[in-house]
């Protein structure tokens, strides 16, 4: 880093903190996932619902398969 003179006597710049940006954004991101969980749950929770019933509704199709692929025998 180049130095830097002051009239009293030498400092360096400031260091730039290049994980504060990043941080910031997950922070924000999280705030608005958290404001419209709050402001709009009725949405997400049919999503979440529709979600869980489709794949509950799979293994039980991928199960009936395996019971008539391998008959009464599977475990």
């Amino acid at each position: 880093m180049l130095k830097r003179k002051k009239k009293d006597n030498a400092c360096y710049p400031a260091k730039k903190k290049k994980g504060q940006s990043t941080l910031e954004y997950i922070i924000l991101v999280a705030a608005v996932i958290a404001a419209l969980l709050v402001f709009l749950p009725g949405v997400f929770t049919r999503a979440l619902n529709q979600t869980l019933v489709s794949g509950t509704n799979m293994m039980t199709n991928v199960a009936g398969r395996l019971q008539r692929a391998y008959g009464d025998n599977a475990q």
